[in-house]
């Protein structure tokens, strides 16, 4: 056995504060800690039996994220949802994602190919079942790893960081609003259309379709939300 292997190993295990974001980015995203609530770091420490510092360093990374927000004097509390942050979450993805496809198309090699053809396949094989937490959370797995793996041979680090930002502020919405929706919208077709023209270097229609993918996907997010909350005020 190597002398070095098991720092290895203990270098690949999650800290204890990756593990906490991890569980506080899940609970945000599928509304177990509701929008705008306070967060009690005294009863989250007891709660998740951690210590107050691992902690501290979740929630000021999750703060980055944008999915917890922080005030002085008033401490912590999760990010709140509205009409208007889904318009610009969608208005950033729609400037952001197509620009670092066609990047992806301009640097992207076989080995890209590839596996943007597989992270389609994978996806197109994952069954979605209304209802069915464990099947929407592979759905939900395998189509943002499709979507990663279109724009990731952008090259741009900091992109792809903002990227995953907006990703996760948008997955929140659909976590939460699409819980009772027992008809969700069939994306094969536009999904493949996507990856077909992205591997044929057909640039421009890949973009284009993206676009439209994510005003249809979010238009119909959208019209969930305005019943439930009003659009707020110019």
């Amino acid at each position: 056995m190597s002398a070095v292997e098991p720092n290895a190993k203990a270098a690949s295990k999650p800290t204890i504060a990756a593990q906490v974001v991890a569980k506080l980015r899940h609970d945000i995203l599928h509304g177990i800690l509701a929008p705008g609530a306070k967060l009690n770091l005294d009863k989250l420490r007891e709660s998740m039996d951690v210590g107050l510092s691992p902690l501290r360093e979740a929630v000021t990374r999750l703060v980055v994220e944008g999915l917890i927000e922080a005030e002085a004097q008033r401490g912590y509390t999760v990010a709140s949802i509205s009409v208007s942050n889904l318009d610009e979450v969608c208005a950033l993805r729609l400037e952001l994602e197509p620009y670092a496809l066609r990047k992806s198309i301009e640097n992207g090699g076989l080995d890209w190919e590839t596996a943007v053809m597989g992270a389609l396949y994978r996806l197109n094989k994952t069954d979605r079942t209304p209802g069915d937490a464990a099947s929407l959370a592979r759905w939900e797995a395998a189509n943002n790893a499709f979507h990663l793996t279109l724009i990731e041979r952008c090259d741009m680090p900091l992109l792809i960081k903002m990227y995953k930002s907006l990703v996760s502020m948008n997955d929140r919405y659909r976590h939460i609003y699409l819980k009772a929706v027992t008809v969700q919208r069939d994306v094969i077709e536009e999904h493949t259309a996507i990856a077909d023209a992205a591997v044929e270097r057909r640039a421009d229609d890949a973009v284009a379709i993206l676009t439209r993918h994510i005003e249809r996907s979010t238009g119909n997010l959208r019209r969930l939300i305005v019943a439930e909350l009003p659009v707020e005020p110019n």
